[in-house]
């Protein structure tokens, strides 16, 4: 089984960073759809692969240019989330994801994964690290051994949060990905 953790491209967010932060809903860039349009020659996705995207404007258009055309699950559960966790940060607009309504609205056909969980208002970014391991491992066990690649499109500090759940140690901000970035991960 591989996870290929996938960061989302240049956001307008990041425009005149840090004044843009509380952006609600920021979109990708002309950049950014450079950016992940390079990335969609080196990503090989098979139809049988799990594509998981968070729920934020920027990651699903980055997963509409990487998938062209084929199917994704949305999920909260995918981020964002802040690394490392400190909920004395004040909450960035950036950081909303989008609500179920919204989703549907722009993307009719996209599955939506959430397990009941009542993690819609906020998201997984600010919530205590005990709560986030339990989300995430419900996720990873519904995974399970049911495919050979599972992609996350999702956020630095989320990309991070989950490599380290799935065994990596002393990670930090400097092994953030970047816009665009893609990591591997054999289990």
């Amino acid at each position: 089984m591989e996870f290929i953790f996938i960061r989302h491209g240049h956001g307008e967010h990041l425009n005149d960073y840090p004044n843009r932060l509380n952006t609600l809903h920021p979109s990708l860039t002309e950049y950014g759809k450079f950016q992940v349009a390079q990335l969609r020659n080196e990503i090989i996705i098979d139809p049988g692969d799990l594509v998981l995207v968070s729920p934020t404007q920027r990651t699903m258009e980055t997963a509409t240019i990487i998938k062209n055309g084929m199917d994704f699950i949305v999920s909260p559960l995918v981020g964002p989330r802040m690394f490392p966790q400190n909920t004395e940060l004040p909450f960035l607009a950036c950081d909303q994801i989008l609500s179920k309504t919204e989703i549907t609205n722009l993307y009719g056909h996209t599955e939506i994964l959430d397990f009941n969980l009542d993690c819609w208002k906020e998201g997984i970014n600010r919530i205590e690290q005990d709560i986030f391991e339990g989300y995430a491992k419900r996720l990873i066990d519904w995974i399970g051994e049911k495919y050979r690649k599972i992609f996350f499109i999702s956020h630095d500090g989320t990309i991070t949060n989950y490599r380290i759940l799935l065994g990596e140690k002393g990670l930090t901000r400097k092994d953030f990905l970047g816009e665009a970035g893609v990591y591997r991960m054999k289990l």
